[in-house]
């Protein structure tokens, strides 16, 4: 396997609104990253993925662009985004910008143009249809609940937005349109960033014609993703895109990829002809969901075992090595809740369990993320009213199977809590003073009550938090080559409590024990791992008993060891 800087990497994800404001206006800023910057550097981290800072009316927080070349105003400006990129690069962190291309802010100039008149030298930058039957041109859901059509007087046809209305789809048919992508991309990277998170761009090559989706539900609109997932021409139009732009350029990128399998990982993926770096799948994210179910991944699967976690994680760490493909290692991000309340005990074992999560997950082969707050064991948040979430996705669903169908509030309130993306986007607890020290301001969302027991402050200087613990995590990646190189093998297959796995390079080997319970259960070496020396790596308790082949785990914890 090739050994590639961007393998070697933690890469940590700051989405800049909620990560530290120091203009005090209740929102984050570029100046105010720049501030934290030492404070990554003590984390250890080497790439920052900055979550959309772009001119933008913000329907969706910035995933709707306006001006691709362009900084929002109540993020700072182009000034500022240069002087952040200078003062990374100071430090030797990289910065990976995200490019949003599926789909541009309908208040672009591209679609401003595009929707005057049929004959528009930029109607064929979107997809425009007329109406069927008296309706949209088909049947296609929204991601974010609803038609994925939209009604446009002034030429009376219909355009498609996968996400929001605000979000309109650019139509990579166009060949003009993908050298305006190029371009901009060019313009970023000419400036110095260090690569690209390309958000759902999977999704940007549709079946020709845009046919109806297969009905599965009595809803009036159904999922379409046989249409536009891994589309007739995706891998046409990445190949074309690395040809003219990425290949110039020694730059990480990650494709944001849903419903993708294992087999388009390493499609994607190898180091012969792969598209990018490294993808984002989200097949791990669904192991508490429900499949099929109506209210797609609101509907929560609470008896979920952690042998289906097993299932999808082997078989992506198995096959993605076995096919030189690359992964990345999340279980947080902007769209996700937060890990240690959905997979831990934020409860009972706030500490122990934040901690083994991020030993089972840094561990693996991949390039770890860690999402702001992540290493501080942020929680979800429990907001008692609808109107304290700010999320267009949340109340797209509520109005859709409460306000318009017959779903019961309460219950809907509760998958809210549970699923709801504004979790990861409350503001970052940098200290137990006002607002967790974020903003002097009222911030646009509210902050976390439990901040004044979980907070950056606290814990940088504690040998035994949760930051210090990432902090050891990411030191030993950098320390041992099997940590980044070596291959997984699952132990313990059908245990339903103890998550054990195995890391093999040459004559190395480390095996990794975790335990997902509250209870103490019996770990047991297999009999035909055989080793001579150990040593205890890291672990989220003393451990006094260095026997290897046979113990007792504690609640939620986490060993690691080094054996030859």
């Amino acid at each position: 396997m090739a050994k590639q800087w961007w393998k070697e990497s933690v890469v940590y994800q700051i989405y800049p609104r909620s990560f530290n404001d120091s203009d005090n206006d209740g929102i984050g800023d570029l100046n105010g990253i720049i501030e934290k910057l030492d404070y990554l550097k003590e984390l250890g981290v080497d790439v920052v993925w900055l979550s959309p800072v772009y001119e933008s009316p913000n329907d969706d927080n910035g995933y709707d662009i306006s001006d691709y070349r362009s900084i929002l105003d109540e993020f700072g400006t182009m000034d500022d985004w240069e002087r952040l990129l200078d003062e990374m690069h100071r430090r030797d962190l990289k910065l990976v910008m995200d490019l949003v291309v599926n789909h541009s802010s309908d208040e672009h100039a591209w679609f401003a143009e595009s929707r005057k008149s049929k004959d528009n030298p930029y109607r064929d930058y979107y997809i425009w249809c007329p109406g069927k039957n008296g309706g949209e041109p088909n049947n296609w859901v929204s991601f974010f609940s609803g038609s994925a059509w939209q009604y446009d007087e002034a030429t009376d046809e219909y355009y498609i937005h996968l996400f929001t209305k605000k979000q309109p789809d650019l139509n990579w048919e166009n060949p003009e349109l993908r050298k305006e992508v190029y371009d901009l991309m060019k313009y970023w990277l000419d400036k110095g960033v260090d690569g690209f998170r390309m958000d759902v761009i999977n999704v940007i090559s549709k079946t020709p014609g845009l046919p109806d989706a297969k009905v599965t539900n009595d809803r009036k609109y159904q999922w379409g993703g046989e249409h536009f997932v891994n589309g007739p021409r995706f891998m046409e139009f990445m190949q074309e895109m690395n040809e003219k732009v990425i290949s110039n350029y020694d730059v990480m990128t990650v494709g944001e990829m849903p419903m993708v399998s294992p087999e388009d990982g390493v499609r994607f993926t190898n180091e012969k002809d792969g598209i990018v770096n490294m993808l984002f799948q989200f097949e791990h994210m669904d192991v508490d969901s429900i499949p099929g179910h109506a209210l797609g991944k609101w509907a929560i699967n609470d008896e979920w075992k952690l042998t289906d976690l097993k299932k999808v994680m082997s078989k992506w760490q198995i096959e993605m090595q076995e096919g030189n493909g690359w992964n990345s290692l999340y279980l947080e991000n902007h769209d996700q809740p937060r890990s240690v309340s959905r997979f831990g005990n934020d409860k009972n074992y706030h500490e122990e369990s934040a901690k083994m999560l991020a030993t089972w997950l840094h561990m693996m082969q991949g390039t770890p993320y860690v999402y702001q707050g992540q290493e501080l064991g942020m929680t979800n948040v429990a907001f008692d009213k609808l109107e304290d979430y700010k999320d267009v996705e949340i109340h797209n669903f509520y109005r859709d199977v409460v306000e318009n169908g017959n779903e019961d509030p309460d219950m809907i309130m509760e998958a809210i809590r549970a699923k709801g993306r504004d979790n990861a986007r409350t503001p970052m607890q940098w200290n137990s003073d006002t607002n967790a020290g974020f903003t002097n301001a009222e911030p646009w969302i509210k902050v976390n009550l439990n901040y004044t027991d979980i907070n950056a402050e606290q814990q940088v200087n504690d040998p035994n938090s949760i930051f210090s613990y990432y902090k050891e995590l990411i030191k030993l990646r950098k320390q041992y080559e099997i940590v980044v190189y070596g291959d997984y093998q699952l132990i313990l297959e059908d245990d339903e409590q103890i998550y054990a796995y195995m890391r093999i390079l040459g004559n190395e080997k480390l095996l990794v024990v975790t335990n997902f319970s509250n209870k103490k259960p019996l770990f047991k070496l297999p009999e035909d791992i055989s080793f001579g020396q150990k040593e205890l790596l890291i672990a989220n308790y003393e451990v006094r008993d260095e026997e290897v082949k046979e113990f007792t785990l504690k609640p939620y914890e986490a060993r690691v060891y080094k054996l030859k």
